[in-house]
């Protein structure tokens, strides 16, 4: 019997549910509910993203394409939504509406993955019995190791969460910069925004020592900052502080915070090294505004997303044409365009490069601009020069984890995959809970793929598929590694998957936009994809 490739892809468990997005189905024990396609699309946004708060600007962009909304219509689809899951507005059990804010999925979630038993329609599992698993308690590492919780946006606007997320991660990016300290990466530590949990829960399942929380009030050209320090051994707050600006004091006050931070973990390192924490501070709070809410699509990891991201950016850009990060990051959305096939590689890396060498000419330390060089250089098959930028990005920010993970990409595509290996465990280390992680796993999938280990790269490519299922890395290992260990049925299956989410995906876009070292290397991806039935 043919093996169905939605026997290794995501469902989500929950209540009495079982919400399978490779079959498009909504169950409640065995019985299958009717539930109109826009109405599921609107379920599984809200399933996927239950970490935070929804907005209705969100929504529209996800699952109307941007078009134009009423908010009776919203209305309607979040009524038939929870219709379909058996809550209603009063009880607000699964679905919750969060005023001014937006929409949150509150049910208790699992992700059904391969070898698991049959959901609970097949075992006839009680609802209570289904529970969320909880991730290992993870080892410290031999430096202090701290996670910056996303900042609680304590304004009456919902749209001003930028602004806090903003303030997070950039005393995340500061803390990063001194390397005798280990910083869990803001993809990982932002999970648990607009939860309740226990700081001692986040230690362990983030393997740190620290945890800094805080909340930002914006109000006109005002702002009130608060930050705490807390130990997560003895539960107890080290340092707190609360400080009242002008919004142009906002660059004055993180580095504040971040020297604070330093002195009360570790005061005979601070005064050995001294502060080099600071950074070049962008010439206007706009622009600032505009990259952090362009980082907030940025981190989605969408081709709609990036699109939206890229015209941010460039609005910054104009605002402050010597802003280097968001010249960086620019570049990398470009990078990551061409190289997910949303773009012409050819005029994506030509606007990568422009932008690229523009963020190294505005700020030579920023690690966003090296690691976007880094981008360009191996999509041009510059593999030494793209090696030495990403090593530089990292020199600049060692707790940089997506810079780690994308120099273990041209690490394998160099023929070196048990180096690419360890880069990308690095990555997976630093961001233990990263929406990113199925990035990491399919870069390490693709380093076992060229290592020959295609049991291993077939594990790597799934679990890749189980954090996105709308993503390509781990489709395409999935489908060259089982097809060169004589499983056609699964290559088969991962083969529509990957058509449906990169449909110009072929052999001649391989041969021309896969940047392999050796011939050797590109011939066994190529050979792959043949036995597969990829033309």
């Amino acid at each position: 019997m043919p093996i169905q490739f939605w026997d290794t892809g995501v469902r989500f468990l929950f209540a009495d549910h079982v919400l399978d997005t490779e079959r498009r189905e909504l169950r409640r024990g065995p019985e299958l509910i009717a539930i109109e396609p826009q109405v599921l699309d609107l379920l599984v946004h809200l399933v996927q993203n239950r970490d935070h708060v929804v907005s209705k600007g969100d929504l529209i962009a996800s699952v109307w394409g941007g078009r134009a909304v009423s908010d009776a219509n919203l209305t309607s689809r979040i009524y038939a939504a929870r219709k379909a899951l058996g809550d209603d507005g009063q009880r607000q059990a699964l679905i919750r509406t969060i005023p001014r804010k937006g929409h949150r999925f509150v049910g208790t979630v699992r992700l059904q993955s391969e070898g698991d038993e049959l959901a609970a329609p097949a075992t006839g599992r009680r609802s209570e019995e289904v529970k969320e698993e909880q991730p290992p308690s993870l080892p410290l590492p031999d430096r202090p190791a701290i996670a910056v919780l996303a900042f609680l946006n304590m304004s009456d606007d919902p749209e001003q969460d930028y602004f806090s997320d903003g303030i997070s991660e950039d005393i995340i990016t500061a803390l990063s910069k001194l390397r005798w300290f280990f910083v869990i990466a803001r993809n990982s530590s932002f999970v648990y925004k607009g939860k309740a949990v226990n700081i001692k829960q986040i230690g362990a399942e983030l393997g740190v020592d620290y945890v800094i929380e805080g909340s930002v009030r914006k109000d006109g050209d005002r702002v009130r900052i608060t930050a705490q320090l807390n130990d997560v051994a003895t539960g107890s707050h080290l340092w707190a502080e609360r400080y009242d600006r002008g919004l142009a004091d906002v660059f004055a006050v993180q580095d504040e915070i971040t020297e604070a931070i330093t002195a009360s973990i570790e005061p005979q390192l601070f005064a050995a090294e001294n502060f080099h924490a600071k950074r070049r501070a962008p010439d206007s709070m706009d622009a600032w505004g505009l990259v952090m809410r362009a980082l907030s699509h940025f981190w989605r990891l969408t081709q709609r997303d990036y699109i939206v991201a890229q015209e941010l950016l460039e609005k910054a850009i104009a605002i402050d044409p010597g802003y280097g990060q968001a010249l960086g990051v620019l570049a990398t959305s470009h990078a990551f365009c061409a190289y997910n096939g949303w773009a012409d590689m050819a005029t994506s890396v030509r606007l990568a490069e422009r932008a690229a060498l523009a963020a190294i000419r505005a700020d030579s330390e920023d690690p966003w601009a090296h690691h976007a060089l880094g981008c360009v250089h191996v999509l041009l098959r510059r593999f030494d020069d793209s090696l030495a930028e990403f090593e530089l990005a990292l020199s600049h920010n060692p707790n940089f984890a997506l810079a780690q993970s994308v120099y273990g990409l041209a690490l394998a595509f160099s023929g070196r995959w048990e180096d690419a290996g360890a880069a990308t465990a690095r990555a997976l280390r630093l961001s233990p809970r990263d929406p990113f992680s199925a990035i990491y796993n399919g870069i390490a999938a693709y380093a076992q793929f060229v290592g020959r280990n295609y049991a291993e790269a077939m594990r790597l490519a799934r679990a890749s598929i189980r954090l996105r299922s709308d993503h390509v890395s781990g489709y395409r290992m999935l489908c060259a590694a089982a097809a060169m260990a004589g499983q056609p049925d699964v290559a088969g299956s991962a083969l529509e998957a990957l058509r449906r989410a990169q449909p110009n995906f072929s052999l001649a876009w391989i041969a021309a936009n896969m940047p392999f070292k050796h011939d050797a290397d590109r011939e066994q991806y190529l050979e792959a994809f043949r036995r597969a039935g990829l033309d």
